[in-house]
């Protein structure tokens, strides 16, 4: 049987409620909350396992955030993946489903017909994306019970497609294993086997004493901790691009290299020129109202101008023609947004700062947390046991 056939099926009026494969090994990545690391994590055990003997595929059954590729919605993370490893696979059949804002309330609409309809293109999706693979990672979109409105649930899915669960949890003893044991039960109720647990996001201090607890908390679950993940500072960090699209702002220069700025400090000018140059270090960026042309002068001629990520101007006020000149000429990325400068701060606050395939600084940083903190042999111990 071909590629295209294991998608479309040999008979076109066939409807899937099952994927055919049943060789691939599955791995549903799940979490307790979003934000708690699963694409960090499927992106970190994709390197791990592909170690040159095996061939792994990805998949996101279902996409809440997502990007216009030639004219189709995909989701974010499933671009991630094919833009940072050669997956081989059409990037449609690793986003089969993406919720938009009208998803919701026309499933509910007319549930009965579209039901059967969304859980075929999730088959055939998944068949397309683990053909030849010996394992699939599949993401999940938060915590188990996340779907559940539109009947797919992530519980629901990961039974769908025979997957073994991995739950993700961020830093902590108390909260993270009470959350995980909330997830454990809806996976349980739906039949789903549960590999293991991974903490993520644990300061490095703590590392051994959260260790040590959540062992013993998990072996009451009857659940095995996978690894602890450190903290790790450069995985926070923001690009200037990412900070110029969620502001909506302007280039009031060039674009050319906000993508590689890396924000590690901001500093809202309300001091002097000299204070304000006294506060830069590297990675900064300087948020300024646009007619302190006593600030933007002086940052454009210090020698700590190479320092700078980038400075975004507030209030829509554009600088006078002889300061716009020297911006336009230097060489630090100038952004002018309408917002006010606590505005400005409390949208970055918000950020949900995720790696984007340009961040090959933080892909490489993933990789090797990964490599070095999880025990790879025990998950693939759980299919062994399976089979």
């Amino acid at each position: 049987m071909d590629i295209q056939s294991l998608f479309e099926g040999p008979d076109d009026s066939e409807i899937l409620t099952k994927p055919r494969n049943k060789i691939t090994k599955r791995i549903f990545i799940a979490a307790t909350r979003m934000n708690d690391g699963k694409t960090t994590t499927s992106l970190g055990l994709y390197s791990a396992l592909s170690d040159g003997k095996k061939k792994i595929g990805y998949i996101k059954p279902v996409g809440q955030r997502f990007v216009d590729i030639n004219g189709e919605k995909i989701d974010e993370d499933s671009f991630l993946l094919t833009e940072t490893f050669d997956v081989s696979v059409p990037i449609q059949a690793m986003s089969p489903i993406v919720v938009d804002k009208d998803f919701t309330k026309d499933y509910l609409d007319d549930s009965k017909s579209i039901y059967p309809k969304i859980v075929n293109r999730l088959c055939r999706s998944f068949d397309r994306a683990a053909y030849e693979k010996d394992y699939i990672i599949i993401e999940g979109t938060g915590h188990a019970g996340v779907g559940s409105v539109f009947d797919l649930s992530n519980a629901e899915v990961a039974k769908m497609l025979n997957a073994k669960a991995i739950i993700i949890a961020s830093g902590g003893i108390g909260r993270p294993i009470d959350e995980i044991a909330l997830n454990q039960a809806l996976f349980e109720k739906a039949g789903v086997d549960i590999i293991g647990v991974i903490i993520n996001k644990v300061q490095t201090d703590k590392l051994d004493f959260i260790k040590h607890y959540c062992v013993q908390a998990l072996e009451k679950m009857n659940l095995k901790l996978l690894g602890i993940i450190p903290e790790n500072a450069k995985l926070s960090e923001p690009s200037l691009s990412q900070i110029f699209h969620e502001i909506k702002g302007e280039c009031l220069n060039t674009t050319d290299n906000i993508q590689s700025k890396k924000i590690k400090k901001v500093v809202i000018a309300a001091k002097t020129g000299l204070s304000t140059i006294d506060d830069i270090e590297d990675g900064t960026l300087i948020v300024s109202s646009g007619d302190r042309e006593d600030i933007i002068q002086p940052c454009i001629k210090s020698n700590k101008a190479s320092m700078l990520s980038g400075i975004i101007l507030t209030n829509a006020i554009k600088p006078n023609d002889a300061t716009l000149a020297d911006i336009q000429a230097s060489e630090i990325p100038f952004i002018l947004s309408k917002d006010s400068s606590y505005s400005v701060i409390s949208r970055m606050n918000k950020m949900n700062i995720k790696t984007q395939p340009h961040d090959v600084d933080k892909i490489s940083i993933i990789k090797e947390i990964l490599k070095s903190n999880i025990d790879l042999e025990e998950i693939e111990e759980a299919f062994k046991l399976s089979l």
